[in-house]
């Protein structure tokens, strides 16, 4: 990569949003089935007492991963509009280009590992 580059090309920036708007349709599918998955529970009147202790956890678990789903979709359409404004790719931390093995790897991200590091050490003081 070259190191004097400051932002990703414009052919770049098409690359990520592509799999981005791939990873937010997926997500969004998910979130669909968690969630139609929590309303058929709660519109079966066929619960027995014994089941609705086990049936509560289960619904429980798919809120909070509905929960995770829907945060994950709201990262990348952060990410979305950091590509519109061509500062998709800039650690926000050290200013410097995010390799792009580790935007493919996790495209919503806005730190490099350098700059992850340093957020860690702050926050370990």
């Amino acid at each position: 990569m070259n190191e004097n580059k400051k932002r990703y090309s414009d052919e770049e920036l098409q690359e990520f949003k592509q799999l981005i708007l791939s990873k937010i349709e997926t997500a969004k599918q998910n979130y669909d089935l968690l969630m139609s998955r929590i309303m058929k529970d709660e519109s079966d009147p066929g619960f027995k007492v014994l089941e609705e202790g086990a049936a509560t956890s289960e619904k429980e678990e798919a809120s909070q991963r509905a929960a995770r789903q829907l945060d994950f979709i709201k990262k990348l359409q952060g990410a979305l509009i950091r590509i519109e404004n061509k500062t998709y790719g800039i650690c926000r931390v050290t200013g410097k280009l995010i390799p792009k093995e580790r935007l493919m790897a996790v495209p919503h991200t806005t730190l490099s590992v350098e700059g992850k590091e340093i957020e860690q050490q702050r926050k370990g003081r």
